[in-house]
């Protein structure tokens, strides 16, 4: 199998001092909506590669890439370098199982990240499928600066287009700021603070979950849910939590 596939940048936004969004047209197999594709470049005659969630859903081109550069990245710092007409390289086959095809069914669906763990959850959220398959969707993004509340007119857009089946409530940690909420997920959980601002209830009877972030916010979240009756979900023990960490 071919080892890498070209792909040449349309674009590069940036948001913040760290954040960006990659857009890349490139010939690689199908995706499902919350899986990933490993990006590369060549670093001192290497390809030095890093998984990278699909934004755009699978019905949509260009591909997509929301990712955060690390000052010591030897492939991020060189990602946000990139512009139109440059060469990346991908791997030819997808990768991941945060899909809605590994998470049983349920009336509501939560959809909890962090940072740019939100990414997956906007391709989840741009198909037919939770819509299709639950009454209730609650999308949770939790960070540090309000500035990092990316990708608000695509969340205002799905909003609009669902109404009422669509719920969304932001965390910021570091800031106060209006109509978000202080702090940090898992004691939002824990108090009864995260389903009063989103207005759907959350429980092993009537919910699933997906928790996509980075591994602090994960472990701690799912330990909570644990606490409520809920458990992991494996293909052979069927249960509530669907999980992945982003490092």
């Amino acid at each position: 199998m071919q080892k890498w596939v070209e792909g040449t940048v349309v674009n590069q936004k940036r948001w913040t001092q760290t954040l960006f969004s990659l857009q890349v047209e490139a010939s690689v197999a199908a995706f499902e909506a919350g899986q990933f594709a490993k990006l590369a470049l060549a670093v001192e005659s290497e390809m030095v590669a890093r998984p990278y969630s699909f934004v755009n859903a699978p019905h949509e081109r260009p591909h997509e890439f929301y990712y955060v550069t690390l000052p010591d990245g030897p492939l991020t710092r060189r990602l946000c370098q990139l512009e139109a007409g440059d060469t990346v390289y991908l791997a030819p086959r997808p990768a991941g199982f945060l899909v809605l095809s590994e998470v049983p069914g349920g009336e509501n669906l939560w959809l909890i990240s962090t940072g740019t763990g939100i990414g997956p959850f906007l391709s989840i959220l741009k198909t037919e499928v939770p819509w299709k398959r639950f009454k209730q969707v609650v999308l949770v993004h939790a960070v540090r600066h309000a500035e990092e509340l990316t990708y608000r007119d695509a969340i205002t857009g799905l909003m609009r287009e669902h109404g009422q089946q669509m719920r969304t409530v932001s965390f910021v940690s570091r800031e106060a700021i209006p109509g978000t909420l202080p702090g940090r997920i898992p004691p939002a959980l824990e108090e009864g603070r995260l389903e009063k601002a989103a207005g759907v209830a959350l429980s092993a009877q009537t919910s699933q979950v997906m928790l996509c972030g980075n591994p602090g916010m994960v472990a701690d979240t799912q330990a909570a849910l644990v606490r409520r009756g809920m458990k992991k979900h494996r293909r052979r023990d069927p249960g509530h939590i669907t999980v992945e960490n982003y490092w």
